[in-house]
């Protein structure tokens, strides 16, 4: 079931800017016909990544990357191929029109949820400038070291006193009650969310304001010291990383991020040149976020708790989730009764970013943070620490990290590494995590069909449609997902671009797929080579199967003399006729 209609994909399509939209993320310069840059995808002094003027299609001569405006958010910017249509959408006025079964599966018109908080931002924060109640809460601000620079660049309001002030702003807008419950800015009682509270925007990844965190300015306002956007639509805070939409493309590009506790910490960072930053909104730093910046490519984070003790436990933690994965964790150690925003405002970012290139390492941190109030010359309290701390690294997923840290903690604690179980046979449980998690299992046959896929949707070419639809069936595919797409692709007429196809994709591991196989790198002056050659690969390995079955069943001793005789021949005749690739 496609999410769009196909007129509002049309209308979309005749109205993307290649070159508007490389321009934005990279410095084009037109040479001649064609337009140059340093590619984003791969480090090089000398341009190879070239767009021909009126093409939608990019091309890298460095590293082979290639496709169109689509591919490029996918990969540029770590987007899946919703988010890469509506962030077009956005870009270039174009109203995205649901199928009827799609708005009726999705409820509420997102785009009306967002035209909603969009409205009570820009009201909230006029309100900060420029009313006297909001200026009670913007002296509030200037007390906590924020200039107006830094209160216009995040967006930061302010709630007021007078009821409903904000509800009756929007429903003059038209703006329906249901939305606006909806977007979480009223209550079911028809009274607005927030009221007395300087406002904090909450943005998705693309800037675009999905809901907000507001802190009381005075101790008599009722609630909280700060609430959040209740869970709505848009606003999942399982899944939301405040700051990102800042620290996107950086993190995205240097594989790597600073995870911090609170929003002011995150902002303060950012502000300072730090746009590496996030923190979790309202709710413990969870496996969706980890996943959120895994997404993203990131190998590396630093922790910037808080300097106390809650903060030493949240970085154990958020450290173990990550180690959990496989990525390098790195604690950045504050002084006890600092935070990021505080450390930062009192000393600067150049300390801050000093912590950064000698931070110390998540195993190192775990085992200080362990032994502190214990004696590690008692056996007993020793042995119980250690059991702790082997027992949290087996639940890691990645043998080689779990090997490696076990060795690291027998050496800081200094006890033989056969004590801590380097070497010895795993647990039970340790071995089944291992085994489906913790190792890659290369998929040859995955491979070897998404590079049919590949080359069919990143040159929308009608020659390889057809030289693919003569030679190919879809049981010719083995990976059932790959297979999947395939046959959406292959009823179609004729080639189909991104957009289409990604419009009917609606199971998640559907967009991972193709979110893998645009990151795929192509010659545009080899695609009927490499696409045919793909395709004999695909019949080959058909040929054999086939050949083997025989000959298994030959082998078998279950079959009489006539039987083995005709499966000979049968054998035979298969193995003269080795499958060529037909050509229009």
């Amino acid at each position: 079931m496609a999410l769009y209609t196909e007129e509002s994909l049309d209308n979309l399509r005749s109205k993307i800017d290649l070159v508007e939209l490389l321009s934005a993320h990279i410095q084009l310069k037109r040479a001649g016909a064609s337009y140059k840059a340093l590619c984003p995808f791969h480090e090089e002094k000398t341009p190879s990544f070239v767009l021909q003027t009126g093409d939608d299609h990019y091309h890298c001569f460095g590293c082979g990357a290639h496709g169109d405006a689509i591919a490029f958010l996918m990969n540029h910017l770590k987007m899946n191929f919703v988010e890469a249509v509506e962030s077009l959408a956005d870009r270039f006025g174009v109203t995205l029109e649901k199928t009827e079964q799609e708005g009726k599966k999705r409820g509420l018109d997102r785009n009306r949820l967002k035209e909603a908080l969009e409205l009570a931002c820009n009201f909230y924060h006029t309100l900060l400038l420029h009313t006297e109640e909001g200026h009670q809460a913007l002296q509030y601000l200037y007390q906590r070291g924020l200039d107006l620079d830094f209160i216009r660049t995040f967006r930061l309001g302010f709630a007021p006193t007078i009821r409903n002030a904000f509800l009756t702003l929007a429903k003059g807008e038209g703006i329906s009650e249901e939305i606006l419950i909806g977007a979480g800015l009223t209550t079911e009682k028809g009274r607005d969310f927030f009221s007395e509270r300087i406002t904090f925007p909450i943005t998705d990844p693309f800037g675009n304001v999905i809901g907000f965190s507001a802190r009381k300015l005075k101790e008599e306002t009722f609630g909280g010291k700060y609430i959040n956007t209740s869970e709505t639509p848009l606003f999942k805070k399982s899944h939301i990383l405040f700051g990102l939409s800042y620290s996107r493309q950086r993190i995205a590009k240097e594989r790597k991020a600073i995870i911090v506790e609170g929003q002011m910490d995150a902002l303060r960072l950012i502000y300072a040149g730090c746009n590496l930053t996030v923190a979790a909104q309202g709710t413990a730093f969870g496996e969706g976020h980890v996943k959120l910046l895994s997404d993203l490519g990131v190998n590396q984070v630093f922790l910037a708790m808080d300097g106390d003790s809650a903060g030493k436990s949240a970085a154990s933690k958020i450290g173990n989730l990550f180690q959990k994965k496989g990525l390098e964790v790195s604690i950045l150690l504050l002084p006890k009764g600092s935070d990021p925003d505080s450390f930062v405002k009192k000393h600067g970012i150049e300390p801050f970013l000093r912590l950064m290139q000698s931070p110390t390492d998540h195993l190192t941190f775990l085992v200080q943070l362990a032994s502190s109030g214990i004696d590690l010359k008692n056996p007993a309290q020793k042995n119980e620490m250690l059991r702790k701390l082997t027992d949290q690294i087996r639940s890691w997923e990645e043998p080689v990290m779990i090997h490696e840290s076990l060795r690291k903690i027998a050496q800081l604690t200094a006890v033989p590494e056969s004590v801590v179980g380097v070497g010895a046979s795993p647990q039970p449980h340790f071995i089944r995590r291992m085994g489906i998690a913790g190792m890659q299992i290369v998929d040859p046959d995955r491979i070897l069909e998404t590079d049919l896929l590949r080359w069919l949707l990143l040159r929308k070419d009608e020659r390889l449609f057809t030289i693919t639809k003569l030679n190919v069936a879809p049981d010719l595919f083995r990976n059932p997902l790959c297979k999947r797409i395939f046959s959406k692709l292959i009823k179609e007429e004729g080639p189909r671009d991104l957009i289409a196809l990604g419009s009917t994709l609606e199971k998640e591991d559907e967009q991972n797929l193709l979110s893998e196989i645009v990151q795929k790198k192509v010659n545009p002056d080899r695609a009927e080579e490499g696409l045919v050659e793909v395709i004999h690969r695909l019949l080959i390995r058909k040929w054999m199967e086939e050949r083997e079955a025989i000959k298994t069943k030959i082998q078998s001793g279950s079959c009489s003399e006539e039987e083995v005789l005709k499966l000979a021949k049968a054998f035979d005749e298969i193995k003269k006729n080795q499958p060529t690739v037909v050509l229009p």
